[in-house]
């Protein structure tokens, strides 16, 4: 259960980028990546939730608009709203469903925010997935964007499945199973391998 922070990212990236030519021509080309982070509390966990299938854009007008009427992002506020003012939102009836759940359960205190940052990945991975609308990816995402775990790879992202392929130069039709076992190599910085093919993919 080890963290990356801003501090040690790029010796992170360094370490990396020795043992990968593809990933260092990354950092040669682009310079590191930006040290992409969230706050640890329900407000990041809607945003990711509401980042699930579709565009960072759209997510972020989503969580823009909630913010307009609740102001602060807490249980307690969420669970206020009906089904028409989150429409209004933009929140989708599956979100809205999700969302609500994981409000309830952080307010019955059967999760807590600040356990999962003392937990193991695969402890925290199981009580988020074991909530309704929260599968692997959203979990990645909250393992390394808000606690900064350092050996996650999202495969689950869209984003870094197509930067791997780009960058290694795979054909489009690329089992998931052969970028896993890519991403295996960078055993324990694979979240600084997934952080790179987003700059990647950003950058291009």
């Amino acid at each position: 259960m080890f963290a990356f922070s801003n501090n040690t990212l790029f010796d992170f990236c360094n370490r990396l980028t020795e043992t990968d030519s593809d990933l260092a021509s990354i950092v040669k080309k682009f310079g590191y990546p930006p040290f992409w982070s969230r706050s640890n509390t329900f407000e990041s966990l809607v945003h990711i939730i509401l980042e699930q299938q579709v565009s960072l854009a759209s997510a972020l007008a989503a969580l823009n608009k909630l913010k307009d009427n609740i102001q602060q992002v807490t249980p307690a506020r969420f669970l206020l709203l009906n089904d028409e003012q989150l429409r209004a939102c933009y929140f989708s009836r599956q979100k809205t469903t999700y969302v609500r759940n994981l409000a309830e359960n952080l307010l019955s205190g059967k999760l807590s925010l600040d356990e999962l940052e003392h937990l193991p990945d695969d402890e925290v991975r199981l009580r988020l997935t074991a909530l309704k609308g929260i599968g692997n990816w959203t979990a990645d995402i909250y393992l390394l964007m808000v606690l900064h775990r350092t050996d996650i790879f999202p495969i689950g992202d869209l984003a870094v499945v197509n930067a791997l392929k780009k960058l290694k130069k795979l054909p489009a039709q690329t089992p998931k199973d052969d970028l896993v076992k890519i991403a295996e190599q960078w055993r324990p910085y694979r979240s600084i391998g997934a952080m790179l093919l987003w700059h990647f993919y950003l950058s291009r």
